[in-house]
């Protein structure tokens, strides 16, 4: 399964039931944590995400509500006994604040964490299954988003056409990986003739705080799910140009330039009570949209 859980869709301060930015993403046996508003591990608890399964977090930018429940996360996980290495990916600065507070608190883990520093854009993590790549968006601060892809998938064999051209079982490693057989003879067995194409791989961008930036397009070209950022709806596009936002109009248009296949909106400003109007909006743009709402975990497909 490849899947995004909301656990925060508000953006600065938590209001309406809404809380800050925190996702769980899921892609086969492993979870990744993007973001860790206030309020983080009580959105854990609540929907049942178990903490003891995420190995890597990921924080976009150090404004509060992207990180402020980060320190009372990794110190739960130590209460509980946690013995894995858990690593994180973040803006330099933080590994100053958490040693801070774990020097104030005289805080000893049970577990080696390890720090790894934004700094460039380039390949993060390069898993067995998966890659993970960091790049620059356009906000007040220094800030990052991330792209989780699955690795190209194998090609599948065909049972009939392997026993029919008396192919070895031995040999058909090889043919998932899409190599053509040589018989003895030395006839060449086109690998397409006796194996079907599998699912293409499939991806998914968190566009994390960033004013429209048509640059954001190219870095998340054709991804299979894209979250962008909705702080404003449409008539308040000067606000969001003010403050580094984007609204649900330019992350709609965003879309429509990368040729995603769904747009994820979020980070919706407290100022709205009810954020229906938000979606409407985004889909008279781009219609594949959804709202990032709490709780609820978000398939990604090609």
């Amino acid at each position: 399964m490849f899947g995004v859980t909301i656990l925060g869709n508000n953006s600065a301060l938590p209001a309406y039931d809404r809380h800050p930015t925190a996702q769980v993403i899921t892609l086969h046996d492993q979870l990744f944590l993007i973001d860790c508003g206030e309020g983080t591990q009580m959105q854990m608890a609540k929907y049942k995400i178990r903490r003891s399964k995420i190995n890597h977090i990921f924080i976009s930018h150090l404004h509060g509500d992207h990180y402020f429940g980060l320190i009372g996360l990794i110190t739960s996980m130590g209460l509980l006994g946690r013995e894995s290495d858990l690593h994180l990916y973040a803006p330099p600065q933080l590994k100053e604040i958490l040693d801070l507070q774990f020097k104030a608190a005289d805080t000893k883990l049970p577990f080696s964490l390890h720090f790894h520093p934004l700094e460039q854009e380039g390949l993060l993590i390069d898993g067995k299954r998966f890659t993970i790549e960091c790049f620059s968006t356009q906000h007040r601060i220094v800030c990052w988003g991330f792209i989780i892809r699955e690795k190209k998938h194998l090609r599948k064999i065909n049972r009939e056409k392997v026993i029919e051209y008396n192919i070895p079982a031995a040999y058909y490693s090889h043919l998932k990986n899409g190599d053509d057989y040589i018989t003895k003879e030395g006839t060449i067995i086109k690998n397409e003739w006796v194996t079907f194409p599998n699912t293409s791989p499939r991806s998914y961008a968190f566009g994390a705080d960033t004013l429209y930036d048509e640059m954001l397009a190219e870095k998340v070209k054709e991804v299979s799910m894209l979250y962008h950022e909705t702080t404003y709806l449409k008539d308040m596009n000067d606000r969001a140009d003010a403050r580094f936002h984007s609204t649900t109009e330019q992350a709609a248009q965003i879309a429509i330039k990368s040729n995603v296949k769904k747009l994820l909106i979020g980070h919706f400003s407290s100022k709205y009570e009810s954020i229906d109007d938000f979606l409407t909006e985004t889909k008279a743009v781009f219609e594949n949209s959804d709202s990032a709402i709490e709780g609820v975990t978000y398939r990604i497909f090609n």
